[in-house]
């Protein structure tokens, strides 16, 4: 087989996404899965420390930032993962998905370490928030390179629970991050403890740099960027190491299995908000609405957590850490036990399900919530049970993100819509923010739930109408590549067609 580049006009004949889907779990996946999703991990730690740290933050102790000042850290990293999914996610899809998750992964490294360092008063604060966008920025690349390797290599029968779950274990980071927090600021004085706490992440990054080195290239980018020696070498060693680990021989792959590409050119951003609103008017709508109205959710209340503790029910800023830990249990608890619904039951129904009963939830707790009716306790049980549902539809909206769209755009439209729904995010953190103020008026923040109730209720109705049925389904069936010349009917299951209804 002669080996044929991506500027080659010769068509490429093959079975490489046929040979992944019909892969049984084996090691290999698990060890890719946690190589990873640690990215996950990563954020979730990231922002859960901060949270956490922004009560202590303004004590004169430590930062003797403001509570806008502290809020505004969490908004900073954000606006660093922003430039990080546009800036990595078009690398990611040009120079494939591993040269790109070992960069991102060093670069939140650098950033997060800096932010250990910094000082209080004067010209700190902005070291402070440049630190926290170089984290962001490696994060934001996280986002888009792994999304794309993961979903690329995942059978596609275990698609929808494995990506649901692995966004779900940013709340097992959240946990991490929590203890830390808990240990650090009540055992050491606090103007350390918080420096250790920063130091986590990039202590574990080390290791899973060296795991992840061993990872191979997606072998469906390497196809579909026509460098097919490398891609038959790689689906060779993935097939091997799955036959020696489960000891059976695998499933043979039919001639009407292969698809047949042609390596198209380079996509820039123009050219491919062009594709995404054009060829996919409905699959974007759907995307961007889901991605905008979590985003907004999560970030104005999760950012603000403790401040809402200390302000409205005088928590302590060392206690703070008790009652996120319940809190983040019970966002891992969701994509983890009703992940695998959204391959049986299907996507359509279980986002638009999960979006609405947590949007429902949200407006019950915000009347109690205003009516004085609630304690820390119960207000963070509330939330348990609101996130529980919440926290499986936000994996699913990252699910949807990659798996909807043509691979030779998939970092790439995963970093569009994540870098909107983010920019509505920092909305989200900087008006709760406010609406916090010294916590006097509980009014002010009970109209914010009910906003953001509302988004979230509004997400789960425009998937229901818009939703793709996508379970199960191979990668090319659901969005066939740009670089596409020819399938065979009878491909991954004989699901071939295409749905008209998205293609506007």
């Amino acid at each position: 087989m002669t080996s044929t580049t991506a500027s080659s006009s010769q068509p490429i004949k093959s079975a490489i996404p046929a040979r992944l889907d019909r892969l049984p779990w084996s090691h290999f996946h698990t060890r890719m899965v946690i190589a990873l999703g640690v990215a996950w991990i990563l954020d979730g730690l990231e922002i859960t420390i901060a949270a956490n740290l922004s009560a202590a933050f303004t004590q004169r102790s430590t930062l003797a930032l403001t509570a806008g000042q502290a809020a505004d850290i969490a908004t900073w990293y954000l606006v660093g993962e922003v430039i990080g999914a546009l800036f990595f996610g078009r690398l990611s899809d040009r120079l494939g998905r591993k040269n790109l998750f070992m960069v991102t992964l060093g670069v939140y490294l650098v950033g997060s370490g800096l932010t250990a360092v910094t000082q209080a008063g004067g010209a700190w604060i902005v070291f402070l928030y440049a630190t926290r966008v170089l984290a962001g920025t490696g994060i934001g690349g996280e986002y888009a390179a792994i999304n794309s390797a993961i979903d690329e290599m995942i059978p596609a029968r275990y698609r929808g629970r494995i990506d649901i779950a692995i966004n779900g274990t940013y709340w097992a980071g959240a946990l991490i991050g929590t203890a830390a927090t808990l240990f650090l600021l009540n055992k050491l004085p606090a103007n350390l403890g918080w420096r250790i706490a920063f130091l986590i992440g990039p202590l574990l990054s080390l290791v899973i740099i060296y795991v992840r080195h061993n990872l191979p290239e997606s072998p469906r980018w390497l196809i579909m960027h026509g460098h097919e020696q490398q891609a038959e070498r790689a689906i060779a060693a993935i097939e091997g190491e799955v036959q020696a680990a489960t000891g059976k021989p695998l499933e043979p792959v039919r001639d009407q299995d292969e698809i047949e590409i042609r390596p198209s050119e380079r996509i820039g951003y123009l050219s491919l908000l062009s594709t995404l609103f054009k060829q996919y008017p409905g699959r974007s709508t759907l995307t961007a609405t889901l991605m905008i109205t979590q985003s907004f959710l999560y970030n104005a209340i999760f950012f603000t957590y403790g401040l809402v503790l200390k302000f409205f029910f005088h928590v302590g800023a060392n206690d703070v850490g008790y009652y996120f830990f319940a809190f983040a249990a019970g966002n891992l608890l969701g994509p983890l036990t009703i992940g695998r619904l959204f391959d049986s039951i299907g996507r359509r129904g279980m986002i638009s399900g999960t979006y609405i009963i947590s949007g429902t939830l949200l407006i019950i707790t915000a009347f109690l919530f205003k009516q004085g009716d609630l304690t820390a306790v119960t207000q963070t049980l509330a939330w348990c049970v609101i996130f529980f549902f919440a926290s499986a539809g936000a994996s699913a909206a990252y699910l949807t993100a990659s798996e909807i769209f043509p691979l030779e755009v998939r970092a790439q439209a995963i970093a569009v819509f994540f870098a909107i729904a983010q920019s509505f995010g920092l909305i989200g953190t900087h008006l709760y923010g406010s609406l916090i103020g010294t916590g006097r008026d509980p009014n002010a923040l009970f109209t914010g739930y009910l906003i953001g109730a509302g988004a979230m209720i509004l997400g789960g109705l425009v998937a229901a109408v818009l939703g793709v049925d996508a379970e199960r389904r191979s990668l090319e069936d659901i969005a066939e590549p740009l670089s596409m010349v020819r399938r065979v009917l009878g491909h991954a299951g004989g699901q071939a067609e295409l749905d008209e209804a998205w293609l506007g």
